[in-house]
Protein backbone atom coordinates (compact mmCIF):
# COMPACT_ATOMS: atom_id res chain seq x y z
CA UNK A 1 0.00 0.00 0.00
CA UNK A 2 1.02 3.66 -0.57
CA UNK A 3 1.07 4.59 3.04
CA UNK A 4 3.48 1.93 3.26
CA UNK A 5 6.19 3.42 1.58
CA UNK A 6 7.97 7.14 1.36
CA UNK A 7 9.65 8.58 -2.14
CA UNK A 8 13.25 9.20 -1.40
CA UNK A 9 15.51 10.49 -4.15
CA UNK A 10 18.83 10.32 -5.60
CA UNK A 11 21.24 10.70 -8.07
CA UNK A 12 19.77 8.23 -9.45
CA UNK A 13 16.06 9.42 -9.35
CA UNK A 14 13.33 8.52 -7.03
CA UNK A 15 12.92 5.24 -5.57
CA UNK A 16 10.24 4.03 -2.71
CA UNK A 17 11.61 2.84 0.75
CA UNK A 18 9.31 1.28 3.67
CA UNK A 19 7.71 4.29 5.80
CA UNK A 20 8.85 3.27 8.91
CA UNK A 21 13.03 2.87 7.61
CA UNK A 22 15.11 5.09 8.62
CA UNK A 23 17.61 4.07 5.65
CA UNK A 24 17.06 5.68 2.44
CA UNK A 25 17.73 5.76 -1.02
CA UNK A 26 20.61 4.54 -1.45
CA UNK A 27 20.44 1.76 1.01
CA UNK A 28 17.27 0.55 -0.79
CA UNK A 29 19.13 0.24 -4.04
CA UNK A 30 21.92 -1.63 -2.50
CA UNK A 31 18.97 -3.76 -0.74
CA UNK A 32 17.71 -4.72 -4.00
CA UNK A 33 20.83 -5.13 -5.93
CA UNK A 34 22.87 -7.67 -2.96
CA UNK A 35 20.03 -10.16 -2.33
CA UNK A 36 23.37 -12.71 -2.06
CA UNK A 37 23.65 -14.18 1.30
CA UNK A 38 22.13 -13.43 4.98
CA UNK A 39 25.72 -12.37 6.17
CA UNK A 40 25.37 -8.85 7.54
CA UNK A 41 28.43 -6.41 9.76
CA UNK A 42 28.08 -7.77 12.98
CA UNK A 43 27.88 -5.42 15.66
CA UNK A 44 31.60 -4.72 16.31
CA UNK A 45 31.98 -3.19 12.90
CA UNK A 46 28.08 -1.35 13.26
CA UNK A 47 29.60 0.14 17.03
CA UNK A 48 32.88 1.05 14.84
CA UNK A 49 30.84 2.82 12.57
CA UNK A 50 29.06 4.67 14.89
CA UNK A 51 32.46 5.81 16.50
CA UNK A 52 33.75 7.16 13.29
CA UNK A 53 30.43 8.85 12.27
CA UNK A 54 30.04 10.45 15.91
CA UNK A 55 34.37 11.77 15.79
CA UNK A 56 33.48 13.41 12.70
CA UNK A 57 30.80 15.44 13.49
CA UNK A 58 32.14 16.42 16.88
CA UNK A 59 35.91 17.20 14.55
CA UNK A 60 33.41 19.16 11.92
CA UNK A 61 31.89 21.18 15.00
CA UNK A 62 34.86 21.88 15.97
CA UNK A 63 36.07 23.33 12.80
CA UNK A 64 32.66 25.59 12.40
CA UNK A 65 32.00 23.12 9.49
CA UNK A 66 28.89 21.74 11.11
CA UNK A 67 26.71 23.86 12.82
CA UNK A 68 25.85 23.41 16.56
CA UNK A 69 22.40 22.05 16.34
CA UNK A 70 22.98 19.62 13.32
CA UNK A 71 26.29 18.31 15.40
CA UNK A 72 24.51 17.34 18.15
CA UNK A 73 21.46 15.59 16.62
CA UNK A 74 24.30 14.01 14.68
CA UNK A 75 26.23 12.91 17.29
CA UNK A 76 22.67 11.53 19.38
CA UNK A 77 21.83 9.73 16.69
CA UNK A 78 25.22 8.17 16.22
CA UNK A 79 25.46 6.85 19.97
CA UNK A 80 22.37 4.91 18.76
CA UNK A 81 24.25 2.74 16.08
CA UNK A 82 27.03 2.70 18.37
CA UNK A 83 24.66 0.97 21.51
CA UNK A 84 22.97 -0.97 19.49
CA UNK A 85 19.60 0.71 19.19
CA UNK A 86 19.30 0.76 15.35
CA UNK A 87 20.96 -2.39 14.38
CA UNK A 88 17.67 -3.42 12.42
CA UNK A 89 18.33 0.08 10.39
CA UNK A 90 21.69 -2.08 8.91
CA UNK A 91 19.85 -4.07 6.66
CA UNK A 92 22.78 -4.81 3.61
CA UNK A 93 24.51 -7.76 2.63
CA UNK A 94 28.43 -8.19 2.72
CA UNK A 95 28.55 -9.28 -0.43
CA UNK A 96 27.76 -5.56 -2.05
CA UNK A 97 30.25 -2.70 -3.26
CA UNK A 98 33.65 -3.89 -2.61
CA UNK A 99 34.27 -0.23 -1.19
CA UNK A 100 31.36 -1.11 1.44
CA UNK A 101 30.21 2.52 0.71
CA UNK A 102 26.63 1.05 0.59
CA UNK A 103 27.33 0.33 4.40
CA UNK A 104 28.71 3.46 4.70
CA UNK A 105 25.67 5.22 3.24
CA UNK A 106 23.34 3.05 5.00
CA UNK A 107 24.82 4.59 8.38
CA UNK A 108 24.76 8.41 6.61
CA UNK A 109 21.23 7.84 6.09
CA UNK A 110 20.15 5.81 9.44
CA UNK A 111 21.92 8.39 11.41
CA UNK A 112 20.66 11.62 9.13
CA UNK A 113 16.84 10.90 9.34
CA UNK A 114 17.15 9.91 12.68
CA UNK A 115 19.22 13.28 13.08
CA UNK A 116 16.11 14.88 11.46
CA UNK A 117 13.52 13.90 13.28
CA UNK A 118 15.33 14.87 16.62
CA UNK A 119 15.21 18.43 15.09
CA UNK A 120 11.79 18.19 14.07
CA UNK A 121 11.73 17.47 10.59
CA UNK A 122 10.31 14.74 8.80
CA UNK A 123 12.05 11.20 7.79
CA UNK A 124 12.99 11.54 4.48
CA UNK A 125 13.13 15.32 4.35
CA UNK A 126 17.26 15.87 4.48
CA UNK A 127 17.19 18.33 7.22
CA UNK A 128 20.35 16.96 8.34
CA UNK A 129 21.90 15.66 4.83
CA UNK A 130 23.31 12.04 4.78
CA UNK A 131 26.25 13.63 2.50
CA UNK A 132 26.56 16.91 3.17
CA UNK A 133 26.36 16.78 6.83
CA UNK A 134 26.89 13.07 8.33
CA UNK A 135 29.68 12.41 5.73
CA UNK A 136 31.19 15.57 5.94
CA UNK A 137 34.94 15.56 5.35
CA UNK A 138 34.36 11.65 4.65
CA UNK A 139 34.60 9.37 2.05
CA UNK A 140 33.67 5.95 2.23
CA UNK A 141 37.20 5.17 0.74
CA UNK A 142 38.83 6.39 3.74
CA UNK A 143 35.51 5.80 6.75
CA UNK A 144 35.32 1.58 5.80
CA UNK A 145 38.92 1.61 6.52
CA UNK A 146 38.95 3.12 9.21
CA UNK A 147 35.83 1.22 10.93
CA UNK A 148 37.82 -1.80 9.68
CA UNK A 149 40.58 -0.59 11.74
CA UNK A 150 38.72 0.63 15.01
CA UNK A 151 36.49 -2.80 15.22
CA UNK A 152 39.24 -5.27 15.16
CA UNK A 153 41.69 -3.61 17.11
CA UNK A 154 39.02 -3.13 19.87
CA UNK A 155 37.77 -6.50 19.22
CA UNK A 156 41.49 -7.83 19.68
CA UNK A 157 42.53 -6.09 22.57
CA UNK A 158 38.85 -6.05 24.85
CA UNK A 159 37.79 -9.84 23.69
CA UNK A 160 40.11 -12.33 22.50
CA UNK A 161 43.02 -10.83 24.55
CA UNK A 162 41.74 -11.67 27.64
CA UNK A 163 40.16 -14.48 26.55
CA UNK A 164 44.10 -15.92 25.64
CA UNK A 165 45.47 -14.32 29.43
CA UNK A 166 42.91 -16.78 31.39
CA UNK A 167 43.69 -19.59 29.15
CA UNK A 168 47.09 -19.21 29.25
CA UNK A 169 46.96 -19.39 33.38
CA UNK A 170 44.60 -22.34 33.45
CA UNK A 171 47.07 -23.96 31.21
CA UNK A 172 50.20 -22.87 33.59
CA UNK A 173 48.47 -23.98 36.85
CA UNK A 174 48.00 -27.47 35.30
CA UNK A 175 51.49 -27.74 34.41
CA UNK A 176 52.65 -26.58 38.17
CA UNK A 177 50.14 -28.98 39.13
CA UNK A 178 51.03 -31.94 36.90
CA UNK A 179 54.93 -31.43 37.39
CA UNK A 180 55.69 -34.37 39.28
CA UNK A 181 53.94 -36.62 36.97
CA UNK A 182 56.40 -38.97 35.01
CA UNK A 183 55.20 -39.71 31.53
CA UNK A 184 56.38 -41.20 28.50
CA UNK A 185 57.08 -38.88 25.60
CA UNK A 186 55.88 -39.14 22.50
CA UNK A 187 57.36 -38.40 18.84
CA UNK A 188 55.87 -39.63 15.54
CA UNK A 189 53.03 -40.75 17.18
CA UNK A 190 55.20 -43.50 18.68
CA UNK A 191 57.28 -43.91 22.49
CA UNK A 192 60.39 -41.41 23.19
CA UNK A 193 62.28 -40.81 26.34
CA UNK A 194 60.39 -39.66 29.41
CA UNK A 195 58.89 -36.51 30.34
CA UNK A 196 56.97 -34.73 32.86
CA UNK A 197 52.58 -34.04 32.35
CA UNK A 198 53.71 -30.81 33.57
CA UNK A 199 56.26 -29.91 31.19
CA UNK A 200 53.68 -30.78 28.11
CA UNK A 201 51.17 -28.85 29.42
CA UNK A 202 54.18 -26.02 30.37
CA UNK A 203 54.64 -25.66 26.23
CA UNK A 204 51.21 -25.49 25.95
CA UNK A 205 50.96 -22.74 27.59
CA UNK A 206 54.10 -21.02 26.07
CA UNK A 207 52.29 -21.60 22.96
CA UNK A 208 49.67 -19.43 24.15
CA UNK A 209 51.88 -17.24 25.55
CA UNK A 210 53.23 -16.08 22.59
CA UNK A 211 49.93 -16.31 20.43
CA UNK A 212 49.36 -13.44 22.77
CA UNK A 213 52.13 -11.64 21.68
CA UNK A 214 51.26 -12.11 18.26
CA UNK A 215 48.42 -10.74 19.00
CA UNK A 216 49.15 -7.74 20.37
CA UNK A 217 51.20 -6.77 17.72
CA UNK A 218 48.44 -7.63 15.62
CA UNK A 219 46.32 -5.25 17.21
CA UNK A 220 48.86 -2.54 17.01
CA UNK A 221 49.67 -3.13 13.26
CA UNK A 222 46.20 -1.51 12.89
CA UNK A 223 46.65 1.59 15.24
CA UNK A 224 46.96 3.46 11.88
CA UNK A 225 43.76 4.72 9.79
CA UNK A 226 42.57 6.04 7.00
CA UNK A 227 40.87 9.07 8.20
CA UNK A 228 40.87 11.73 5.94
CA UNK A 229 42.36 10.63 2.86
CA UNK A 230 38.72 10.56 1.37
CA UNK A 231 38.01 9.32 -1.67
CA UNK A 232 41.56 8.75 -3.40
CA UNK A 233 44.22 9.40 -0.57
CA UNK A 234 44.75 13.00 -1.62
CA UNK A 235 42.39 14.38 1.70
CA UNK A 236 40.23 16.53 -0.73
CA UNK A 237 37.17 18.32 0.58
CA UNK A 238 37.91 17.70 4.75
CA UNK A 239 39.72 20.72 6.50
CA UNK A 240 43.42 20.07 6.71
CA UNK A 241 42.58 19.88 10.67
CA UNK A 242 40.03 17.41 9.90
CA UNK A 243 42.09 13.89 10.38
CA UNK A 244 43.80 14.64 13.43
CA UNK A 245 40.62 16.02 15.23
CA UNK A 246 38.42 12.96 14.63
CA UNK A 247 41.09 10.49 15.37
CA UNK A 248 41.51 11.87 18.60
CA UNK A 249 37.67 11.65 19.19
CA UNK A 250 37.70 8.33 17.51
CA UNK A 251 40.51 7.07 19.77
CA UNK A 252 38.86 8.59 23.16
CA UNK A 253 35.13 6.87 22.09
CA UNK A 254 37.12 3.37 21.25
CA UNK A 255 39.22 3.57 24.69
CA UNK A 256 41.57 1.94 22.61
CA UNK A 257 44.53 4.91 20.81
CA UNK A 258 44.11 5.53 17.08
CA UNK A 259 46.34 7.89 14.87
CA UNK A 260 46.22 8.83 10.82
CA UNK A 261 48.23 7.17 8.93
CA UNK A 262 51.61 8.08 7.93
CA UNK A 263 50.52 7.46 3.99
CA UNK A 264 46.54 7.70 3.06
CA UNK A 265 47.93 5.78 -0.17
CA UNK A 266 48.97 3.14 1.26
CA UNK A 267 46.55 2.80 3.84
CA UNK A 268 43.71 2.93 1.79
CA UNK A 269 45.17 0.82 -1.19
CA UNK A 270 46.74 -1.80 0.77
CA UNK A 271 45.44 -4.00 3.19
CA UNK A 272 48.85 -5.40 4.64
CA UNK A 273 48.21 -4.27 7.98
CA UNK A 274 44.71 -6.42 7.89
CA UNK A 275 46.34 -9.38 6.32
CA UNK A 276 49.47 -9.03 9.33
CA UNK A 277 46.82 -8.53 11.96
CA UNK A 278 44.85 -12.02 11.18
CA UNK A 279 47.98 -13.81 10.71
CA UNK A 280 48.43 -13.72 14.30
CA UNK A 281 44.87 -15.57 14.14
CA UNK A 282 45.57 -17.83 11.90
CA UNK A 283 48.95 -18.87 13.90
CA UNK A 284 46.44 -18.82 17.01
CA UNK A 285 44.28 -21.18 15.37
CA UNK A 286 47.38 -23.39 14.48
CA UNK A 287 48.30 -23.39 17.91
CA UNK A 288 44.61 -24.32 19.67
CA UNK A 289 44.17 -26.75 17.17
CA UNK A 290 47.41 -28.55 17.89
CA UNK A 291 46.55 -28.49 22.39
CA UNK A 292 43.06 -29.37 21.71
CA UNK A 293 43.92 -32.58 19.19
CA UNK A 294 46.98 -33.20 21.97
CA UNK A 295 44.42 -33.00 24.25
CA UNK A 296 41.61 -35.46 22.76
CA UNK A 297 44.48 -38.08 22.24
CA UNK A 298 46.59 -38.07 25.68
CA UNK A 299 42.18 -38.63 27.22
CA UNK A 300 41.51 -41.06 24.54
CA UNK A 301 39.46 -44.25 25.93
CA UNK A 302 39.04 -45.02 28.30
CA UNK A 303 40.21 -48.68 28.08
CA UNK A 304 41.47 -48.79 24.83
CA UNK A 305 43.12 -45.60 24.25
CA UNK A 306 46.38 -43.88 26.13
CA UNK A 307 44.11 -42.52 28.85
CA UNK A 308 46.76 -40.35 30.85
CA UNK A 309 44.70 -37.05 31.36
CA UNK A 310 41.04 -37.25 32.13
CA UNK A 311 38.89 -34.65 30.34
CA UNK A 312 35.45 -33.10 32.50
CA UNK A 313 32.40 -35.00 31.77
CA UNK A 314 30.10 -32.33 30.75
CA UNK A 315 27.35 -34.28 28.13
CA UNK A 316 26.65 -37.36 26.93
CA UNK A 317 29.06 -38.24 24.14
CA UNK A 318 26.84 -40.68 22.06
CA UNK A 319 23.03 -41.03 21.01
CA UNK A 320 23.36 -45.13 21.01
CA UNK A 321 25.87 -46.31 23.00
CA UNK A 322 25.11 -45.44 26.85
CA UNK A 323 27.81 -43.73 29.33
CA UNK A 324 29.60 -42.47 26.70
CA UNK A 325 31.72 -39.34 26.62
CA UNK A 326 33.59 -37.79 24.01
CA UNK A 327 35.85 -34.43 24.12
CA UNK A 328 33.80 -32.46 22.89
CA UNK A 329 35.76 -28.83 24.02
CA UNK A 330 38.79 -30.12 22.27
CA UNK A 331 35.90 -30.48 18.60
CA UNK A 332 34.95 -27.51 18.95
CA UNK A 333 37.97 -25.71 18.81
CA UNK A 334 39.33 -27.68 16.22
CA UNK A 335 36.47 -27.00 13.75
CA UNK A 336 36.63 -22.89 14.93
CA UNK A 337 40.47 -23.35 14.27
CA UNK A 338 39.64 -24.25 10.29
CA UNK A 339 37.14 -21.65 9.80
CA UNK A 340 39.83 -19.27 10.96
CA UNK A 341 42.45 -20.82 8.40
CA UNK A 342 39.64 -20.13 6.00
CA UNK A 343 39.25 -17.07 7.18
CA UNK A 344 42.47 -16.00 6.82
CA UNK A 345 42.65 -17.35 2.59
CA UNK A 346 39.92 -15.01 2.77
CA UNK A 347 41.94 -11.78 3.57
CA UNK A 348 44.88 -13.09 1.77
CA UNK A 349 42.80 -12.97 -1.37
CA UNK A 350 40.83 -9.90 -0.21
CA UNK A 351 44.24 -7.75 0.51
CA UNK A 352 45.14 -8.40 -3.25
CA UNK A 353 42.78 -6.65 -4.32
CA UNK A 354 43.73 -2.82 -3.93
CA UNK A 355 43.73 -2.28 -7.47
CA UNK A 356 45.41 1.35 -7.92
CA UNK A 357 43.92 3.55 -4.91
CA UNK A 358 41.37 1.48 -3.28
CA UNK A 359 40.93 -2.07 -2.07
CA UNK A 360 37.21 -3.57 -3.55
CA UNK A 361 37.15 -6.34 -1.16
CA UNK A 362 36.76 -4.80 1.95
CA UNK A 363 33.45 -6.20 3.51
CA UNK A 364 34.27 -9.86 3.10
CA UNK A 365 37.27 -9.04 4.60
CA UNK A 366 36.05 -6.65 7.31
CA UNK A 367 33.71 -10.03 7.82
CA UNK A 368 35.83 -12.61 8.02
CA UNK A 369 38.58 -10.67 10.64
CA UNK A 370 35.50 -10.16 12.98
CA UNK A 371 34.19 -13.81 12.84
CA UNK A 372 37.45 -14.99 13.39
CA UNK A 373 38.02 -13.08 16.23
CA UNK A 374 34.16 -13.64 17.78
CA UNK A 375 34.73 -16.98 16.86
CA UNK A 376 38.20 -17.66 18.28
CA UNK A 377 37.03 -15.93 21.78
CA UNK A 378 34.22 -17.93 22.63
CA UNK A 379 35.71 -20.78 21.77
CA UNK A 380 38.84 -19.88 24.05
CA UNK A 381 36.43 -19.48 26.61
CA UNK A 382 34.24 -22.33 26.69
CA UNK A 383 37.63 -24.87 26.44
CA UNK A 384 38.88 -22.71 29.42
CA UNK A 385 36.19 -22.96 31.23
CA UNK A 386 35.24 -26.29 31.03
CA UNK A 387 37.98 -27.91 29.43
CA UNK A 388 41.57 -27.08 30.90
CA UNK A 389 40.37 -25.95 34.39
CA UNK A 390 38.95 -29.41 35.03
CA UNK A 391 41.61 -31.38 33.84
CA UNK A 392 43.15 -34.80 36.05
CA UNK A 393 46.33 -36.16 35.60
CA UNK A 394 45.90 -40.13 35.58
CA UNK A 395 48.88 -40.95 37.72
CA UNK A 396 48.97 -44.60 37.54
CA UNK A 397 47.76 -44.79 33.75
CA UNK A 398 51.19 -42.39 33.46
CA UNK A 399 53.29 -44.51 35.57
CA UNK A 400 52.13 -48.00 33.93
CA UNK A 401 52.81 -46.87 30.13
CA UNK A 402 56.20 -45.20 31.35
CA UNK A 403 57.63 -48.90 32.98
CA UNK A 404 56.44 -50.36 29.45
CA UNK A 405 58.42 -48.13 27.56
CA UNK A 406 61.67 -48.81 25.58
CA UNK A 407 62.71 -45.39 24.69
CA UNK A 408 64.22 -45.83 28.34
CA UNK A 409 66.63 -47.56 27.06
CA UNK A 410 68.21 -44.19 25.75
CA UNK A 411 69.35 -43.19 29.04
CA UNK A 412 72.03 -46.26 29.14
CA UNK A 413 73.70 -45.20 25.76
CA UNK A 414 76.36 -43.67 27.48
CA UNK A 415 76.91 -46.77 29.88
CA UNK A 416 76.61 -50.15 27.46
CA UNK A 417 76.69 -48.06 23.90
CA UNK A 418 73.70 -47.57 21.59
CA UNK A 419 73.95 -51.01 20.03
CA UNK A 420 73.14 -53.02 23.46
CA UNK A 421 70.50 -50.47 24.44
CA UNK A 422 69.25 -50.87 21.06
CA UNK A 423 69.15 -54.66 21.88
CA UNK A 424 67.69 -54.35 25.39
CA UNK A 425 65.09 -52.27 23.87
CA UNK A 426 63.79 -54.71 21.30
CA UNK A 427 63.56 -57.16 23.82
CA UNK A 428 61.51 -55.29 26.25
CA UNK A 429 58.99 -54.91 23.23
CA UNK A 430 59.23 -58.33 22.06
CA UNK A 431 58.64 -60.03 25.39
CA UNK A 432 56.72 -58.01 27.16
CA UNK A 433 58.99 -56.65 30.10
CA UNK A 434 60.03 -53.79 31.07
CA UNK A 435 63.87 -52.20 29.83
CA UNK A 436 64.71 -53.00 34.01
CA UNK A 437 63.99 -56.66 33.55
CA UNK A 438 65.60 -57.05 30.45
CA UNK A 439 68.97 -55.10 31.30
CA UNK A 440 69.46 -57.77 34.50
CA UNK A 441 68.44 -60.93 32.67
CA UNK A 442 71.47 -60.05 30.73
CA UNK A 443 73.39 -58.65 33.70
CA UNK A 444 74.51 -55.56 31.94
CA UNK A 445 74.65 -53.26 35.05
CA UNK A 446 74.38 -53.74 38.58
CA UNK A 447 71.16 -52.80 40.48
CA UNK A 448 72.52 -49.66 41.61
CA UNK A 449 73.78 -48.62 38.47
CA UNK A 450 70.68 -49.33 36.61
CA UNK A 451 69.09 -46.87 39.59
CA UNK A 452 71.27 -44.23 38.94
CA UNK A 453 70.80 -44.63 35.09
CA UNK A 454 67.08 -45.63 34.92
CA UNK A 455 66.25 -42.17 37.36
CA UNK A 456 63.05 -41.14 35.40
CA UNK A 457 62.81 -37.63 36.90
CA UNK A 458 66.47 -37.30 35.72
CA UNK A 459 65.99 -38.26 32.38
CA UNK A 460 63.23 -35.13 32.24
CA UNK A 461 65.95 -32.89 32.50
CA UNK A 462 69.31 -31.59 30.73
CA UNK A 463 72.07 -34.01 31.46
CA UNK A 464 73.84 -37.22 30.79
CA UNK A 465 72.05 -40.01 33.15
CA UNK A 466 74.46 -41.32 35.60
CA UNK A 467 76.53 -38.69 36.23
Amino acid sequence: MADDFRTERDSLGPIDVPASALYGAQTQRALDNFPVSDLRFPRAFIRALGIVKVAAARANNELELLDDDKAAAIEQAGHDVISGLLDDEFVLDIFQTGSGTSTNMNANEVIANQASEMLGAERGSKAVHPNDDVNMSQSSNDVIPTTMHVAARTALLNDLAPAMEALHTALVEKAEAFDDVMKSGRTHLMDATPIRLGQEFGGYAAQVQKCIARIQHGADELTEVALGGTATGTGLNRHTEFPERAIKHISGLAGVPFEETSNHFAEQAGKDAYVQAHSALNTTATALLKIANDLRLLSSGPTSGIGEITLPTIQPGSSIMPGKVNPVQSEQVMMVAARVMGNHTTITVGGQHGNFELNVMMPVMAHAMLESISILTGSVTAFTEKCIEGIEANRERCQELLELNPSIATALNSAIGYDKASTVAKTAVKEGKTVREVVREMDLLTDEELDDYLDVRAMTEPGVPGE
